[in-house]
C-alpha cells in the first residue's frame, strides 16, 4: 500500500522506517506524465523503495499567476505512482518547506544567469532552493531527474557535489511523443494547430547546420525564439508557440 506523507514528520518516520534499505527519489510539481513515469521506472528498478513528492513550488515561477493556475490533477498522480509501483508520496504544504518564508535561499552565480536563467531571473534561486530542501528531507541513495531540463540537471549536480550531498544525481534521457515532441505538462496548453507544428522544434534541434540557422528556420515556421545555443556538447533551445513556452536539448552536431 503506498503511503501518502503529508508533512515532514511523517516523512522523517516513514524514511527511518526503511533502515539501510536504498531509496530513489523523484521530486515533481505534479501534473505527472510518462516522463515522470520514466523516472519512477528507473528508480523502481534502481532501489528498494521509491519516493515522490509533488509539490508545486512557488519560488521558481517568475509569474506568480503562472503558479496558481498551474494544474494540479493529484487524484490522477496518486494513481499514476500507485501503478508505477511507487512506496510513497510526499505532500507538503508552502509554510512547511518554507517556515522562513524564503528569506534563505541556494544561489549559483554563473550557470545559472545564462539561458533559462536569463529568460527567467531567479528562478533557479528557486529551484535549486527546494531541491536543497528535498534532497535533505528525502535522504535518498539516488534522486532522478529528466534530460529535458538538461541546464537544471547540471545545477542540480554542481550543488550536491559543492554541497558534499550523499544523494546521487541521476540525469534520465527525455520522453518523447512519436513525433519527436518531448513530453511536457505544457504540452496540453497547445491548440490544435499548434500541436502540429510543434514537433519541428526538435527537428530543427537537430538537423540545423549550427545555432543560428536553428534560430531562423524556427522563426521562419512561426515560433517565438528566446534561444539556441550549444553548451557541453549540448544544443539547448527555447520558444514560445502562441503563449506556450517549450524547452528543448539534443546532442550538437559535430
Amino acid at each position: 500500500m503506498m503511503k501518502q506523507l503529508a508533512n515532514i514528520n511523517s516523512l522523517k518516520d516513514w524514511r527511518r522506517s526503511i533502515g539501510t534499505g536504498s531509496v530513489g527519489f523523484v521530486p515533481t510539481m505534479g501534473a505527472l506524465h510518462a516522463g515522470h513515469g520514466k523516472l519512477i521506472e528507473q528508480s523502481c528498478a534502481e532501489n528498494e523503495k521509491t519516493l515522490v513528492s509533488i509539490f508545486v513550488n512557488p519560488t521558481q515561477f517568475n509569474d506568480q499567476n503562472d503558479c496558481a493556475t498551474y494544474p494540479q490533477p493529484l487524484k490522477e498522480d496518486l494513481e499514476l505512482c500507485e501503478k508505477a509501483g511507487v512506496d510513497a508520496v510526499f505532500l507538503p504544504q508552502r509554510r512547511e518547506l518554507y517556515p522562513d518564508n524564503y528569506t534563505y535561499r541556494v544561489i549559483e552565480n554563473e550557470e545559472s544567469t545564462v539561458l533559462e536563467g536569463e529568460s527567467r531571473p531567479e528562478h533557479f534561486d528557486g529551484v535549486l532552493t527546494v531541491v536543497m530542501k528535498l534532497l535533505i528531507l528525502a535522504n535518498a541513495n539516488k534522486a532522478y531527474f529528466g534530460e529535458k531540463d538538461w541546464q537544471q540537471l547540471k545545477l542540480v549536480r554542481g550543488m550536491a557535489g559543492a554541497y558534499f550531498l550523499d544523494t546521487e544525481v541521476v540525469g534520465v534521457p527525455t520522453v518523447r511523443e512519436e513525433d519527436g515532441l518531448a513530453l511536457s505538462s505544457r504540452n496540453v496548453r497547445l491548440s490544435a494547430s499548434a500541436r502540429m507544428l510543434a514537433p519541428e522544434f526538435h527537428r530543427v534541434l537537430s538537423t540545423a547546420m549550427d545555432c543560428a540557422m536553428a534560430r531562423l528556420e524556427l522563426e521562419s515556421l512561426g515560433f517565438d525564439v528566446e534561444y539556441v545555443d550549444e553548451r557541453d556538447g549540448r544544443r539547448l533551445g527555447a520558444v514560445q508557440l502562441e503563449g506556450v513556452r517549450l524547452i528543448d536539448n539534443v546532442q550538437a552536431m559535430e
